[in-house]
């Protein structure tokens, strides 16, 4: 068999990975009841059965040249590569994290004193920068829509105000940390697949996500002038806030982040046993309940390193680059292939993280080929994988945002502007080649 004929059958496990999920989701209209991690494991076991010896130019289709064992070890060796195991450990303890600070308050204490300050003629303004705050704090855009829609929904309706708007200013508050928070899986998952630090990343995203935050919260600022409801807040506990502070400031400062993490933890159990909001065993729970719920990622972060290794292996990956960049012919075209790239996997999984996953270390193969900024690479992977989910009425986000506001997805993507807004700054950052720092 050729390279480029093995190179070819090699790249057909993302296919039928995506082929699974995808059709089988669409055949039961449900995109969350078929698990990614199901999906990835029969396209795993099937580029196992295809995988051949990439020395053997007579290699048959199903590896008759390579021992079963040996297949399998190759694809034990990429699940446990330490990059991938390294990713792991900081899900572990970004679940445990988030897990324990919720259950010592500090959501509450957050979306309190957010709401407690935002001016009255400036609502929907304020409603934006506090899913924004909120959602930078707490890393994850579910988590911000299920603590801020109920309230927007609630607002809403006392006041008269649109539904599908208010509701849309949150969700796209809670896009805006997701794609820069330093405790989120789509940050973590970027910057460990790109070989950068979570500070770099977050000081390229910035320049992007900064300028499309501010132009949509001056458009919400325009709208919501006429807006004279003011949001009931409850009480605000400042010291529940210091761990989300403090995972800021640690991580702006370059500590590590498995550092940055065990200290946030620490914090949430000393604060919580200072407040009498949390025992020694209930923080026990809360952190098993967090890490416990990291589990289909980490599976899936697992079974996409093993079977990425055995694309690897047999020319997949080189075939593919070669295909993206066949015509390129600069570092402008080579980061369009990767934003392409992992928007694609994002529109078959609706999952930004996953897609991240799955495409990060042929991103990172072009990065190298092309001699881009790896803090760019990961920027184009984070920002266009939230631009993506933001836009998907079948996307988690807009599921939960929907169902907890009674508004319909596809009205709440009508007013939808963070996201799209996003998507053309980071075009332009791509095409103008932006910033230069990172050129």
């Amino acid at each position: 068999m050729s390279p480029s004929r093995r190179g070819a059958l090699a790249l057909t496990p993302l296919l039928v990975f995506l082929l699974v999920y995808l059709v089988t989701s669409l055949a039961v209209g449900d995109f969350y009841k078929v698990p990614v991690s199901a999906a990835f494991l029969i396209a795993s076991i099937y580029a196992i059965c295809i995988t051949s010896n990439a020395t053997e130019t007579t290699a048959g289709p199903c590896g008759r040249k390579l021992p079963l064992r040996e297949r399998i070890a190759i694809f034990s060796e990429g699940a446990g590569d330490k990059n991938v195991l390294l990713m792991i450990w900081i899900f572990v303890l970004a679940g445990a994290f988030a897990s324990t600070a919720k259950a010592i308050g500090s959501i509450d204490a957050t979306v309190n004193l957010t709401l407690s300050i935002l001016p009255a003629k400036f609502l929907f303004a304020g409603l934006f920068l506090a899913a924004c705050f909120i959602s930078l704090s707490i890393g994850t855009s579910v988590g911000t829509v299920v603590a801020l829609v109920p309230l927007a929904a609630g607002l809403a309706a006392d006041t008269g105000m649109s539904l599908p708007l208010i509701t849309a200013i949150i969700v796209g508050g809670a896009f805006f940390g997701d794609n820069l928070s330093f405790i989120s899986d789509t940050t973590i998952a970027a910057t460990q697949s790109q070989g950068c630090t979570m500070t770099d990343k977050f000081k390229a995203n910035l320049w992007i996500a900064a300028p499309a935050a501010l132009a949509v919260a001056i458009l919400y600022l325009v709208l919501g002038l006429r807006t004279n409801a003011v949001p009931q807040a409850g009480p605000v506990d400042i010291l529940l806030l210091v761990p989300y502070l403090a995972v800021i400031v640690l991580a702006l400062t370059g500590l590590d982040v498995i550092l940055v993490l065990t200290s946030g933890l620490g914090l949430n159990l000393a604060i919580g046993l200072l407040r009498g909001t949390i025992g020694w065993s209930d923080f026990l729970e809360a952190a098993g309940n967090g890490i416990a719920g990291m589990g289909d990622l980490i599976i899936v972060t697992l079974l996409a390193g093993g079977m990425l290794a055995l694309i690897r292996h047999g020319g997949g990956l080189d075939a593919l680059i070669q295909a993206l960049t066949r015509r390129i012919r600069g570092k402008r075209g080579a980061e369009l292939s990767i934003a392409a790239l992992v928007s694609l996997a994002n529109l078959c999984t609706a999952n930004n993280t996953i897609a991240i996953i799955t495409t990060g270390g042929i991103a990172r193969d072009i990065t190298e080929k092309y001699k881009l900024d790896p803090r760019k690479s990961a920027s184009i992977l984070d920002t266009f994988s939230c631009l993506m989910q933001g836009i998907l009425p079948y996307g988690a986000q807009l599921l939960m945002a929907a169902s907890l506001s009674g508004a319909g997805a596809f009205d709440i993507i009508g007013k939808l502007y963070y996201p799209l807004a996003l998507g053309i700054a980071a075009l332009l950052a791509i095409l103008l080649r932006l910033p230069v720092k990172y050129r």
